[in-house]
């Protein structure tokens, strides 16, 4: 079956959805495929359903803090309830999104993607010739290649899982591994982090990893660094080979709860050298990042040029190679973060330069970045180091905020704040937080960035009082 369209969709997430319905909207027809579910990574198994599991972890870690102080018995998550909560999100989104695109008069078609020729693609024997091509086919776990890949679970399988297996340990020290840690040690289990290098979280203030390294281990977290994983071994005697689930089913039903697994690290110690580490597990997660989620769709059939970091763009989201190909988010080898607002962003470029033509390019600045741990970490514009190579034109503001009222009502024992400003035109060139208001704070950070506010117009402000929006004055100043 053949069927042509002025835009063909590749992927069903934030950025590929919104080009689609923009598109249709100036009556285009438009077509859109997915292989899996319909709705992204982000509705259904990345940022929306982790914050309802983080939610409940902050409420775990807010009553421990004030047992004490006016509080006088614990909490504890039971898993199967809180799963059953998060699947309240993320249940209706893949019917309630065909819907609306249907209503809008996309077609839509479920299978795998894959080029023909520069204008086709084949999505299981139906062929979908579009005037343009836009590729949001997000991004997936790495390729560890280590013995025994097979039993690593990864994002979806934890956020997906009936029982809570314990010991977990996480591979990768970035923030899907931290950030799952957080819940997980919140919710009784036994957590180790294996991290192949000295600073885990790479992107974020070192100063303040390190204050949140401290603060995981004081909870039981187990973070082993400069340590690599090197097998999994799945033990015998637990379940019989036969008679296992594969796949996911496997790692989210109970199944998950009875297996057990070793695994192996190398781990590296400066003065007695390097030694092996041995932990037997109930599941091993892969957090050790993602690449593009390119690889099958044959690119190279539709003259489409990538690399490891994704489609080769050029600064209108264009394929470099085929002008019929646009592509968005983190499928690409864009300069964004691959960050679910990025992914809009480059979405909202995309769709204009399909309608209008090649005007409008991304603008980067101020990218905020957030670990949803607890307590949380943000980062947004300038690191600490590129301030320095500024020499005196900065002033670097650090700040142990734990002491201050809005965290020493709630008993914080971490917050810390870094504040980067350009001492010529007193506008702010970075932040970089940690506490539990660090999210909502970074976005205060993110509009004086995007807007060129100086630190004069942000204290002019009158913030409600007493909020953490109010600790600005004090962290603004030169």
């Amino acid at each position: 079956m053949e069927q042509t369209f002025d835009l063909v969709v590749i992927g069903t997430g934030s950025a590929g959805a919104a080009t689609a319905q923009a598109c249709r909207e100036q009556n285009w027809e438009v077509a859109i495929v997915d292989s899996r579910e319909y709705g992204g990574t982000c509705a259904l198994r990345g940022c929306d359903p982790k914050k309802v599991l983080v939610g409940a972890a902050e409420l775990v870690d807010r009553t421990e803090r004030m047992i004490g102080k006016g509080l006088q018995d614990s909490v504890r998550i039971n898993w199967p309830d809180l799963m059953a909560f998060k699947h309240t999100f993320t249940d209706y989104i893949p019917g309630a999104h065909e819907k609306k695109l249907k209503d809008a008069g996309i077609h839509t078609f479920h299978g795998h993607a894959k080029f023909v020729s520069e204008d086709t693609i084949d999505v299981d024997g139906h062929r979908l010739t579009g005037k343009h091509i836009l590729i949001a086919t997000g991004a997936k776990p790495a390729p560890l290649s280590v013995e025994g890949e097979q039993y690593l679970a990864n994002s979806d399988h934890f956020l997906n899982l009936e029982q809570l297996p314990s010991p977990l340990v996480f591979v990768g020290g970035g923030y899907i591994s931290f950030e799952f840690a957080h819940i997980a040690a919140r919710a009784g289990a036994e957590v180790h982090i294996l991290h192949k290098d000295e600073q885990p979280l790479k992107g974020f203030d070192p100063e303040l990893v390190q204050e949140l390294v401290q603060r995981s281990r004081e909870i039981g977290i187990h973070i082993h660094l400069n340590t690599s994983l090197q097998s999994i071994e799945q033990l015998e005697g637990e379940v019989a080979a036969d008679s296992q689930p594969s796949g996911a089913e496997q790692l989210t039903k109970g199944t998950a709860n009875q297996a057990r697994y070793m695994i192996r690290a190398n781990q590296q110690d400066g003065e007695q050298g390097n030694q092996e580490l041995r932990l037997e597990c109930g599941l091993v997660v892969h957090g050790a990042g993602r690449v593009p989620n390119i690889m099958d769709i044959q690119l190279d059939q539709g003259k489409v040029e990538f690399g490891k970091k994704g489609v080769h763009v050029n600064e209108y989201m264009q394929s470099v190679s085929n002008p019929r190909v646009y592509a968005a988010g983190d499928c690409t080898d864009s300069p964004g973060l691959p960050l679910t607002p990025l992914a809009s962003l480059e979405s909202q470029v995309a769709t204009h330069n399909l309608l209008h033509g090649n005007t409008r390019k991304p603008d980067y600045r101020a990218m905020p970045s957030i670990a949803f741990t607890i307590p949380k970490l943000g980062a947004i514009g300038m690191t600490e180091e590129e301030a320095r190579k500024l020499g005196d034109r900065v002033t670097i503001n650090t700040f142990d905020t734990s002491t201050w009222y809005t965290y020493k009502r709630t008993n914080e024992q971490t917050a810390m704040a870094k504040i980067i400003i350009d001492t010529s035109s007193r506008q702010i060139l970075g932040a970089h937080l940690l506490s539990g208001e660090a999210d909502e704070m970074l976005n205060y950070f993110a509009i004086a960035i995007r807007l060129h506010l100086t630190i004069d117009q942000m204290r002019e402000v009158l913030y409600a009082y007493p909020t953490p929006a109010s600790d600005l004055s004090y962290m603004l100043k030169i």
